[in-house]
């Protein structure tokens, strides 16, 4: 197990005031040694802790006092501080099988651990769920979960996930619910295997199971150029048409049952099948927007809302294995990545230039290729002819890859190549953990300037203004 080591300490907070830097190597919290941030959070959350520490080779003690409600003003490194539980299921549809070659170690690491799924809305198969992680959850009410279901009928979902506990697990979700725990479900659909009929009686299990899931997502596969599943195939017009068809018929069958609509379709599909966005008002205040269902509609009504503030800056894919802190779990900060604008200038000094925004310049905002018809209608109700949405196609990954928060600086880098010196280029900050690209790329590497700003309607609304987001 190692040891949580301090990576910021906001200025004048009890941590600072208490005498703990940057490096320490914290060894015990309260004579315990905590084996992830919960717990770290949990044993810190008291008037008076003592920490037992290593710094630079010496062992010593610090007392932090502190006020009720005070925030301790530590960051740690990493949510989890002994071992990460692995997936042990072979999904074909998995992503990161799906990675080239040659990037971060980090990267390749399957999770199955029920504690990212509590910090960061990872899905959890709970193939590896055991009876102690049960009391735990449940002791420590670590909700809302996120749980892969993929199908209810036990031997296509242990064929899905090519793991024979596959067809048993789901009575950790039985039990989770029955401990009143929070659960978000997520079934991805691969053409052929879990779709049409079984998607279907999926839904209908869901209903005679599960009815207490707080949602149950609906999300099309990704398929980059590296997949070598024969099986796995981006959807057609014509099943993405019936997917929607489908999730629109349980919804009112969810509605006159439970009193809510309880399914939803990811955005994706209401593109590939051309068919309109539900309305807002249809998604239940958007509990999982930021899984791709109804973000088109959640970023419609922040962008046309004067009084919509900016969101907060978002950690992009594969937040967890670049150390990125939970929401909740890091130190206050001066700044985020919203304030940084970076871009040529910068290249070799290893840091962000900061730049101001160039008023009156042209803009062009940067999006993947699934972006851009969400972007464009917004856009062009500005009625300015000086911004323009610029897709960024994803060659990285290719396939069907085209979400923005996987746009990476290869491809970035391709398309500003081609574009005009002096305008202004806004940059969403999903698709960048800790200000890195998932190819390494840092946004000052990049060979036209670029403004990050929070992936929000708001932000984009206030950034088109000038103003700083």
């Amino acid at each position: 197990m190692s040891s949580p080591r301090v990576v910021a300490v906001e200025p004048g907070s009890p941590a600072s005031r208490a005498g703990l830097r940057v490096g320490d190597e914290i060894r015990a919290v309260a004579g315990e040694i905590p084996r992830d941030v919960i717990r770290w959070q949990f044993l810190t959350d008291e008037p008076e802790v003592r920490f037992s520490i290593d710094r630079d080779g010496d062992r010593m003690h610090a007392t932090v006092s502190k006020a009720a409600g005070e925030p301790l003003g530590v960051e740690v490194h990493a949510a989890i501080f002994d071992k990460v539980q692995t997936c042990d299921n072979h999904c074909e549809f998995c992503f990161i099988h799906q990675l080239p070659k040659g990037m971060r170690r980090s990267l390749y690491l399957k999770d199955d651990d029920y504690r990212l799924s509590f910090l960061y809305g990872n899905f959890t198969t709970l193939t590896r769920f055991t009876e102690l992680d049960l009391e735990r959850v449940i002791t420590e009410r670590l909700s809302p979960l996120h749980v892969s279901i993929h199908a209810t009928d036990p031997e296509i979902r242990a064929d899905i996930l090519r793991n024979r506990r596959g067809a048993v697990s789901l009575r950790w979700l039985r039990a989770l619910l029955d401990a009143d725990i929070e659960v978000h479900g997520q079934v991805v659909v691969c053409p052929g295997l879990n779709d049409a009929d079984v998607l279907d009686d999926t839904l209908a299990g869901v209903l005679e199971r599960f009815p207490e899931l707080a949602t149950v997502c609906v999300v099309p596969l990704g398929v980059s150029q590296f997949n070598t599943e024969q099986r796995m195939r981006p959807h057609t017009i014509d099943e993405a048409r019936r997917i929607v068809d489908l999730v629109d018929e349980w919804q009112g069958i969810f509605l006159d049952t439970l009193g809510r609509r309880l399914v939803f379709a990811a955005d994706e599909y209401y593109l590939l099948a051309g068919v309109p966005f539900p309305a807002a008002d249809t998604y239940d205040d958007f509990p999982m927007h930021e899984d791709g269902i109804g973000m088109a509609r959640t970023l419609e009504s922040e962008f046309h809302d004067p009084d919509a503030a900016p969101g907060d800056s978002r950690s992009g894919f594969f937040a967890w294995v670049d150390g990125a802190p939970a929401d909740g779990y890091r130190a206050p900060r001066q700044g985020s990545a919203a304030d940084v604008v970076a871009g040529a200038g910068s290249v070799g000094t290893g840091a962000p230039v900061m730049l101001s925004p160039r008023r009156g310049a042209p803009v062009g905002v940067l999006t993947g290729t699934l972006g851009a018809p969400i972007l464009e209608p917004l856009v062009a109700a500005t009625g300015r002819d000086d911004v323009r949405v610029i897709p960024v196609p994803n060659d990285f990954f290719g396939g069907n890859i085209g979400v923005s928060g996987l746009m990476v600086g290869e491809d970035l880098a391709r398309v500003l190549d081609d574009e005009p010196v002096g305008h202004r280029y806004l940059l969403p900050d999903v698709c960048l953990s800790r200000g890195v690209f998932l190819d390494g790329v840092r946004p000052e590497d990049l060979p036209r300037p670029v403004e990050v700003i929070p992936t929000d309607g708001a932000a984009l609304r206030r950034a088109l203004r000038g103003a700083r987001t």
